[in-house]
């Protein structure tokens, strides 16, 4: 699986967020939420959602750790950020450089994480960079699925 390496301009977001671990994983409540939320104030669905995370700096500087927290984010890409609703937050995704993976299957499927931290990284001329991580799941996305697809977007620098 190779990835697309994409240079993108800021993004700007807007969703809610939870801080959990692989662990105490609290993805679907998050997003059970968001889209309660969204259903209530928008008549025109998105046609793409993003999932992401912030991590600290130090969350790929050593051994796995499923217990390790972070900050999940259910979100969706706004025009130009002036969209806001009081259960929303504004999130801005600084651009830059990114390995873009096409991923086909269920979401409970970990091996593509697995791969591309342990294998695709490491092999490459590129080094994770300090920026948030995200998926975004258009169409054709399908939860646990094995014909789900959706974008795995991983922030890198040159090493």
């Amino acid at each position: 699986m190779q990835p697309k390496i994409v240079n993108i301009k800021d993004k700007h977001l807007l969703g809610i967020s939870c801080r959990m671990s692989v662990n105490n994983n609290k993805t679907p409540e998050l997003w059970k939420k968001f889209m309660s939320i969204l259903h209530t104030i928008s008549s025109n669905k998105p046609q793409e959602f993003i999932a992401l995370q912030v991590y600290e700096a130090s969350y790929f500087s050593s051994a796995f750790d499923p217990s390790k927290e972070f900050d999940q984010w259910a979100c969706m890409e706004v025009e130009n950020g002036k969209e806001i609703h009081q259960e929303l937050t504004p999130f801005l995704l600084k651009g830059g450089l990114f390995a873009v993976f096409n991923y086909k299957g269920p979401s409970t499927d970990h091996s593509v994480f697995e791969y591309i931290y342990g294998t695709w990284i490491p092999e490459s001329q590129f080094q994770l960079d300090d920026r948030p991580h995200f998926q975004v799941m258009g169409e054709k996305y399908s939860n646990n699925s094995p014909s789900s697809e959706e974008e795995i977007w991983i922030p890198l620098r040159r090493k």
